[in-house]
């Protein structure tokens, strides 16, 4: 099937199928005329690999994933490089999460003192909470 068909039946526009297919993720013959032709596996391919981004996955990890990959939701069974790729994810995202809560709480304390005050005396800048 060409391009246009598949991002049809996926729901995924051309563009991003090809960034997938330069990735790696994806893989399309060429015919003579130089268009992409894909196989009907494709379209199974392409929904796991939405799956796999809504999880937090870049598309580094998901190229470790793929050949592990069973079923649409995919189901990834026996895939140690799976589990290393979704800690590490998982840790980044713990740490992302973790900065951004400190930022927010300090917005919080600088918002309520303005509130409180109205006259524009802040408490002392935090060193501590990442800029």
């Amino acid at each position: 099937m060409r391009i246009g068909e598949l991002s049809r039946r996926t729901g995924v526009n051309a563009h991003q199928l090809r960034y997938y297919e330069a990735q790696g993720l994806l893989e399309a013959d060429r015919r003579a005329n130089g268009y992409r032709d894909y196989d009907e596996s494709a379209v199974l391919r392409v929904t796991q690999i939405r799956h796999l981004l809504g999880a937090g996955l870049s598309s580094e990890d998901i190229a470790y994933v793929l050949p592990c990959a069973v079923g649409e939701a995919p189901e990834l069974p026996g895939c140690s490089e799976l589990l290393t790729a979704m800690r590490s994810r998982r840790q980044r995202l713990e740490d992302q999460m973790r900065r951004l809560a400190q930022s927010r709480d300090a917005l919080t304390v600088y918002i309520d003192a303005a509130e409180r005050s109205g006259s524009g005396s802040y408490p002392p800048f935090d060193e501590s909470v990442p800029a």
